[in-house]
């Protein structure tokens, strides 16, 4: 369960750039489908992760974009759901062009 080391590091990037007196009141992340972390762990650990910093209580929103890739074969952009699946030509030569990011987009405070 990799996913509670991404959420400790996440909360301490954002508690090392918030003054001591300001609280964090949300956090969005962009978790691409293809990224390898999982979207219900990071959920869940993060309440107990925050528990005593400046996020404390913040909100937690998650956007999963698709994954994407340029297959180079046929030359087609294709939509990937994981990264099993073919090209519509057939073709596993896949190249990945999006939903390998994990990033936060943004973090309100008061």
């Amino acid at each position: 369960m990799h996913e509670l080391s991404v959420t400790v590091e996440l909360v301490d990037m954002v508690a090392r750039r918030v003054p001591d007196d300001v609280r964090v009141t949300r956090v969005a992340l962009e978790v691409g489908r293809l990224s390898g972390v999982m979207t219900s762990p990071l959920r869940f650990c993060f309440d107990l992760v925050a528990a005593g910093t400046s996020l404390d209580g913040a909100r937690l929103d998650i956007a999963e974009p698709p994954g994407r890739g340029h297959c180079r074969r046929c030359g087609a952009d294709v939509d990937l759901p994981d990264l099993l699946t073919p090209c519509g030509c057939g073709s596993r030569e896949i190249e990945l062009t999006g939903g390998e990011q994990v990033r936060i987009t943004a973090v309100e405070v008061r």
